[in-house]
């Protein structure tokens, strides 16, 4: 079946309220999620709209899959036991965007092996790449990330986000200083190490240097090793020669002098013979040089003992290199030029030390410098944001509800400045602030994060809170949904609630149902129509459909339609 198909056979919506011009939903909203196989969830096809959408369902029929799903496209953690009973995986997919060209999607595919698969418009990303894509157009409230509220690195980065440049300029700062200050310690800590190292480092520079090896030396060594070794051999082969051609009775050099002679009278008469005997001459010449050679190399017979101990001398310190520093002699010669490089290091550094402190010290004022710059930036931005939280912080129920961030100064800089950032909060009248970890209760929390979230925006274009009511009713819950309804406006919400002020409210209305068929457990989601959405509203008020029930029903649909 076809997407647009499948679209066709969902109750008939209610209108979408339109997005404002400009707004990023118009390209970027979460238009359709596809689920299989996710806890009850056996197969699932559900278009979203704009606005304000409320999930709402009995107590366990697993309204917060939709939420789980929509986390898994967020690189939330893939555990096994989301898959459903029976089945080899679960598969999530995430569209944005109008239908057609400008669609794009994401997928997750878990297997009950532990192993998955992500995609981006059909093609195989890694999880951290999807998480970064769908960061930027989905952001999730968890049923307890209120609770995040209650840290103070938290409660920093609120406020930090109106600071951004002063929060970089600081960061650098102190990364700076940090790095010479560990390097300064290194020197300190390492003297002794340092100093072996230097006594190693010189010694083998100096070893490498008293050889001086040049790669390709040694193989011609070797062959005047190996000639000094056996002179007397080559002595005797020299002389055995002579005796042949100089030194016999019968000698080669007599034997072609007579030749020569020979051809003296036909010489006078025939060129030919005059060119032999020139050839003749030539080859007498030619002995008798070799002769000469000869007669050299036979003498040698003994070697020069100085030559013999030098190139031997000079094998063995050229082996010992290698066995030391090779295996070869360009290893030797690299090993030398890396050592070098090192020793010229640790001397820098042991000249270096002195001034390092120097450096240091100067860099932890530039430091406290851009701490005092930064602590200025959130002094300002304190007081403007604390009031624009306070505001709505009290159209949500807490009319008397107080809140500011205070700055406690270090006893030294740290990673995030001169100062902690806390949230001081309170909700009642003639209570002092206290910090919001100690004060804030559940709902108290929730209404802050909603707050939060409508202040500073969630910076993507949908929004899902999962029981972002919990803790809270009446007044306060209607609160809630009209701010809900606010952030709306602007943003693609999706809500998971338990209360008919808030379901009421939305300007979609679907419903999370839970059937056995053919004896499993099966989970189903579908968008109401306004008699089915009428009904699930009484039942969230009163557990039944009586007249009463939908007569209250009644007024709170009617007081949204008189709000809207």
């Amino acid at each position: 079946m076809t997407r647009k198909a499948r679209a066709a056979t969902a109750a008939p919506p209610t209108p979408a309220a339109p997005a404002p011009a400009g707004s990023p939903l118009s390209q970027l909203a979460l238009s359709r999620l596809e689920v299989r196989n996710l806890a009850t969830i056996r197969e699932l096809s559900l278009d979203f709209r704009g606005g304000f959408s409320a999930f709402t369902g009995e107590t366990g029929a697993g309204k917060s899959i939709i939420v789980d799903a929509l986390g898994l496209l967020l690189g939330a953690r893939a555990n096994t036991d989301l898959i459903r009973t029976g089945e080899d995986g679960l598969l999530v997919t995430g569209f944005w965007g109008a239908e057609g060209d400008d669609e794009c999607s994401a997928s997750r595919r878990v297997t009950m092996q532990g192993r998955g698969i992500a995609r981006l418009d059909g093609e195989v990303v890694s999880v951290r790449e999807l998480q970064e894509w769908a960061s930027t157009r989905l952001t999730i409230h968890w049923q307890h990330s209120a609770v995040s509220l209650l840290t103070p690195a938290n409660q920093r980065s609120l406020l930090d986000r109106q600071v951004g440049e002063e929060v970089a300029a600081y960061t650098a700062a102190y990364r700076a200083w940090g790095e010479a200050r560990a390097r300064l310690e290194n020197l300190r800590a390492g003297e002794r190490e340092r100093a072996r190292q230097l006594d190693l480092l010189t010694f083998q520079v100096r070893e490498i240097e008293g050889v001086a090896p040049q790669p390709g030396e040694e193989e011609p060594l070797s062959a005047e090793l190996t000639r000094l070794s056996n002179l007397e051999t080559i002595a005797q082969g020299a002389a055995g020669a002579l005796d042949l051609l100089s030194d016999g009775e019968t000698s080669a050099v007599g034997m072609i002098a007579e030749a020569i002679k020979a051809m003296n009278a036909g010489a006078k008469y025939d060129e030919t013979s005059a060119q032999l005997q020139r050839e003749l001459r030539g080859a007498l010449d030619a002995v008798q040089a070799v002769v000469g050679e000869l007669r050299d190399v036979a003498e040698d017979s003994a070697p020069d003992p100085e030559e013999l101990d030098r190139v031997e001398s000079r094998l063995t310190a050229l082996g010992r290199l290698r066995a030391k520093y090779g295996p070869t002699l360009e290893d030797v010669v690299a090993f030398h030029a890396a050592a070098q490089s090192e020793l010229e290091a640790l001397n820098r550094d042991e000249r270096d030390a002195g001034t390092l402190e120097a450096e240091v010290n100067r860099l932890q004022g530039e430091a406290v410098r851009a701490g005092e710059t930064l602590d200025a930036a959130r002094t300002r931005r304190a007081g403007p944001l604390a009031a624009q939280l306070v505001t709505v912080i009290r159209e949500l129920g807490m009319p008397h509800a107080r809140l500011e961030f205070r700055l406690t100064p270090l006893p030294q800089p740290g990673p995030s400045g001169l100062s902690d950032v806390t949230l001081h909060f309170t909700a009642n009248p003639g209570e002092d602030l206290g910090p919001l970890a100690d004060v804030a209760s559940g709902g108290e929390l929730s209404r802050v994060m909603l707050a939060i979230s409508t202040v500073l925006g969630a910076e993507t274009p949908a929004v899902v809170f999962d029981e972002v009511d919990a803790g809270i009713g009446g007044a306060a819950a209607l609160a809630v949904a009209a701010q809900l309804g606010r952030l709306a406006r602007e943003r693609q919400v999706l809500v998971v609630t338990h209360l008919a002020q808030i379901a009421a409210h939305a300007d979609h209305h679907y419903k999370v149902e839970k059937h056995v068929e053919e004896g499993r457990t099966v989970s189903h989601v579908r968008l109401l129509n306004e008699r089915e959405r009428l009904e699930e509203i009484a039942r969230m008020l009163s557990g039944n459909t009586s007249e009463a029930a939908l007569t209250h029903a009644r007024e709170l649909l009617g007081r949204r339609a008189a709000a809207s």
